[in-house]
């Protein structure tokens, strides 16, 4: 997915008092850093941040952690931040394939919100649910392990579907309509996700879990 370079990004973000420049400092640390024991929740590409800022504001006595690669990704979130006091929030700018060096199993839920798809089958291991990235989240779960995951790429959701099923998680909640299903799950809408609901395309979701 092709993004706008912003001038000066990495400088920008990081006068942020929401960013973590060092966050494998506190590997196996993050509740004393949060100062609480509530429950940590990691958004993984977080983009522009709609989705991971809205959580924070929604559900205070949850931790949030929201990480991006792109830094002019992070920008957007950094200046929508700029007014706003969330101390159950924080930002990392690194790579998903990392968060092993950041996170012992201290993680709750992990929220896959459109992800790139990756569509070639020669790109198969980059998709965030193939089998390496799930055995890569088995080392920061704290127990049960919970992914919750949205897309509108309807090949993406399927291979999702198998890779998650294969390796033995259950679904709590599947939708392939999310905006329009006949029974409705609390949804906090990605910049994305804004844009294609306008567009009436439907949303792929599904509630996944594997109880340890």
């Amino acid at each position: 997915m092709e993004y706008i370079k912003i001038k000066d990004a990495k400088n920008i973000i990081s006068k942020s008092p929401y960013l973590v420049s060092n966050p494998t400092n506190y590997k196996n640390k993050w509740h004393d850093f949060f100062g609480n024991n509530n429950p940590i929740n990691l958004e993984l590409g977080m983009g522009r941040g709609d989705f991971i800022i809205n959580m924070a504001k929604t559900y205070p006595n949850i931790n949030f952690i929201g990480l991006e690669l792109s830094d002019s990704q992070m920008v957007r979130a950094v200046e929508r931040l700029s007014t706003v006091k969330l101390p159950n929030l924080k930002l990392i700018n690194a790579d998903a394939s990392t968060i092993d060096k950041i996170f012992g199993k201290e993680i709750n839920t992990i929220y896959l919100t459109f992800s790139e798809p990756w569509p070639k089958r020669i790109d198969e291991k980059k998709r965030f649910t193939h089998e390496n990235y799930l055995k890569l989240y088995d080392k920061v779960f704290k127990r049960d392990k919970h992914i919750i995951l949205k897309t509108d790429n309807k090949g993406f959701f399927a291979y999702s579907l198998e890779s998650l099923s294969q390796y033995w998680y259950s679904f709590n909640r599947v939708s392939l309509d999310l905006h329009h299903d006949e029974y409705p799950i609390p949804n906090i809408m990605t910049d994305f996700e804004k844009r294609y609901f306008e567009e009436n395309r439907p949303i792929y979701y599904v509630d996944a879990v594997f109880k340890e």
